[in-house]
């Protein structure tokens, strides 16, 4: 077998890629991430077992972070990269090994390597299928899963300057404990639960971030057509990123596109003083393919999801930034102040046409907690009334399967007095569609990016307290969510951390679930698939 991943909801077969990544990703990319994520966990097992003071090791911190953001699905391709930042790693891990002691040290805290070759004959052997356990494999592939995401989150936040320790003391911790033979499947099943509730503090520490720098996002109508002027199209998730590229495109004749997962972009206060902030172009990352070509300008990637292109004419126009990485692409390094030059992208987006409309009018967003929570007094008033029935959480991931009709067909046929709680681009799916309101309430209430599930999370404490219930499963609320990769993941063990029950997750279930964990989250939490859209809305909606 020449590779082994499962980690994404499109893996081959429902069951694993073994030869290529249904994502594009090569058998050598998927080995140096698999040598990647070995090299954080050794590093991992070192901090941990020689009690080094996370707080100090700033430089290291954010190297894990990255490097686990370049193992998510669709961020980066490109092997020479991942070389590098095993060296990286390699250079630090033992640097820090010089410092302290640490007893019982196992092969990925000491190994090493010299070349391309050895790095990949070392990958062999150090993959998902070392642990020969089924559950204990699953249930280290569900943390892992969970701390890639925490860890993409992290490093978003770092970004503008917020940070935790304690966070990523956890991530150490967790990716410790996954090379821990001496743990039961009961204490790594404690310690998924653990992943979880970290996972709701960085996506608080990710908010706070985010709204401190940026303001409270507001109700905001984007414009899903076209201007006459060249432009440029930023996709991934970064804000940081987006807010440079903006400050360096102001007045020089070039718009600024969203695409994607940084559509909620617009919603926030601090971007609408930007005249060239132009508008969303096109949908969920999936649909790039055809998207790209006719939008004509450069792209950038902050982050994924990258799909990789067919034309070398698309190709010569992509840029990657960050964690992401594709190979040929060009990279864009912060200086030594930290600050990124995307000069060279704005003189190309000067010398190309301007995009080509494919669809035209404005889609609304910005419900993210603080502004559902303005409108708290009219929601509780309209669930008294009977005018609101159900709120439908249908946040989570967009992706290519033809089964993910069903998301939209479900979101149609929902009755009128549901309103749908939406983050991720699994809204792409239904954000466009003339489904109404109640009362002035729009019956898709888009928070955000899929961190902004943070939010919808917080709405639903608040209303908690607002009704006076004692539990979260007890109000209004229902659950359908879309995953694809890894920062569902962390999104999934925050709810579930939260006391959140009977989630239906698709279009499938991990593959990385045994029968036995699947079992566990089945009879602890109510984790379902999903049938038919007409069935579920009449368990979810009756």
């Amino acid at each position: 077998m020449s590779m082994f991943c499962y980690q994404c909801q499109e893996t081959a077969g429902g069951k694993a890629c073994t030869s290529r990544g249904v994502c594009g990703k090569t058998e050598e990319v998927a080995k140096l991430q698999d040598l990647l994520l070995y090299t954080v966990k050794g590093t991992a097992e070192l901090v941990v077992k020689g009690g080094a003071d996370v707080s100090k090791l700033g430089k290291l911190n954010r190297e894990v972070l990255s490097s686990l953001f370049m193992t998510i699905t669709n961020v980066n391709f490109d092997a020479d990269a991942i070389d590098a930042q095993i060296r990286k790693m390699l250079a630090l891990r033992d640097e820090l090994g010089k410092e302290v002691k640490a007893p019982g040290l196992g092969d990925a805290a000491v190994f090493s390597v010299a070349g391309r070759e050895a790095m990949l004959e070392k990958a062999a052997s150090v993959g998902v299928l070392a642990t020969e356990n089924e559950d204990v494999r699953s249930l280290r592939e569900l943390i892992t899963c969970g701390v890639k995401g925490m860890a993409a989150y992290a490093e978003h936040a770092a970004n503008l300057g917020k940070e935790d320790p304690e966070i990523t003391a956890f991530i150490y911790e967790a990716l410790a404990s996954t090379l821990d033979d001496a743990l039961s499947a009961e204490r790594l099943v404690a310690l998924t639960l653990k992943t979880g509730e970290y996972g709701v503090r960085v996506m608080a520490l990710l908010d706070e971030a985010n709204t401190s720098r940026y303001g409270n996002p507001e109700i905001t109508r984007v414009d899903i057509g076209v201007r006459k002027n060249p432009a440029i199209l930023v996709s991934g998730h970064d804000l940081k990123d987006l807010e440079q590229l903006l400050e360096q495109t102001k007045g020089a004749g070039v718009d600024v596109y969203t695409h994607g997962e940084m559509l909620p972009a617009h919603y926030y206060p601090a971007f609408k003083k930007y005249d060239n902030f132009a508008g969303n172009y096109g949908n969920a990352w999936w649909k790039q393919l055809t998207e790209f070509e006719s939008f004509r300008g450069p792209i950038l990637f902050t982050t994924n999801c990258i799909v990789p292109p067919r034309s070398e004419e698309v190709r010569s126009r992509i840029f990657t930034t960050g964690s992401a990485g594709y190979p040929s692409c060009r990279h864009i390094l912060p200086g030594p102040d930290g600050k990124k030059d995307f000069g060279e992208i704005i003189s190309l987006a000067k010398t190309l046409p301007a995009p080509e409309e494919i669809e035209s009018g404005s889609i609304t967003g910005g419900f993210a907690h603080n502004q559902v929570l303005a409108l708290a007094g009219k929601v509780a008033e309209a669930v008294k009334s009977g005018a609101i029935r159900k709120f439908v959480v249908m946040a989570g991931c967009d992706g290519r399967m033809k089964s993910r009709e069903y998301y939209t067909e479900f979101a149609e046929k929902l009755p009128a007095d549901t309103v749908i709680l939406t983050a991720g681009c699994a809204k792409y799916r239904y954000n466009k569609l003339n489904l109404g309101d109640i009362g002035g309430i729009p019956r898709v209430l888009d928070a955000g990016q899929c961190n902004d599930s943070y939010s919808l999370a917080v709405i639903a404490l608040k209303l908690k307290e607002a009704f006076g219930l004692d539990d979260v499963n007890k109000l209004p609320i229902v659950y359908n969510i879309a995953w694809y990769e890894q920062k569902a993941c962390i999104v999934l063990l925050a709810l579930l951390y939260l006391g959140v029950k009977n989630i239906h997750l698709g279009p499938t279930l991990p593959a990385f679930l045994s029968p036995n964990v699947a079992k566990v989250l089945v009879d602890t939490f109510g984790i379902a698939g999903i049938g038919t859209a007409e069935d579920d809305i009449k368990l979810l909606v009756s």
